[in-house]
């Protein structure tokens, strides 16, 4: 008899301590995805700052200087960006898919950093080169979406 309880203790306690190892887990990829979701909506925020002002130049409403100030403003909280990725704790599933996100940022930096060229110089050359960094990086950015979304449906199976 006191073999059986002593037994039915032990899977119990079992049963509790797995159910709080799987909780945790759970509880790290939901603020692992929480905080990405920030960063990602920061970086979306900044571009779509710079994407207003950029269409404001080229419609002249501000001058070459005035966008040259936007940009660089634009580049350093561009870069600030970046080790927030470094920070954050990612299960080991979201691994590959954090590296995708963060080589996107990295990749539309480049981007802008060719288009403050364009905007200095008015080298359409660089203008193109901008453009394809940005499509370079707009594919990394849904290969990480993908990754991270399979690998969420795969934890959470």
């Amino acid at each position: 008899m006191r073999i059986a309880i002593g037994l039915g203790v032990v899977i119990i306690v079992s049963v509790i301590l797995v159910d709080y190892y799987l909780q945790q887990t759970q509880n790290a990829g939901q603020r692992f995805g929480d905080q990405l979701s920030q960063i990602q909506l920061d970086l979306k925020n900044e571009t779509q700052n710079l994407d207003t002002h950029l269409t404001q130049y080229k419609a002249g409403q501000i001058s070459k200087d005035q966008m040259l100030i936007i940009t660089d403003s634009h580049l350093v909280a561009m870069q600030n960006i970046l080790p927030r990725y470094d920070q954050l704790k990612a299960p080991e599933l979201f691994a590959p898919s954090l590296q995708l996100f963060r080589l996107s940022t990295e990749t539309q930096i480049e981007s802008d950093k060719a288009l403050r060229e364009w905007v200095a110089t008015g080298d359409n050359a660089t203008y193109a080169k901008s453009d394809q960094l940005l499509q370079q990086s707009y594919q990394y950015e849904m290969n990480a979406l993908h990754s991270y979304e399979t690998a969420k449906s795969t934890g959470s199976q």
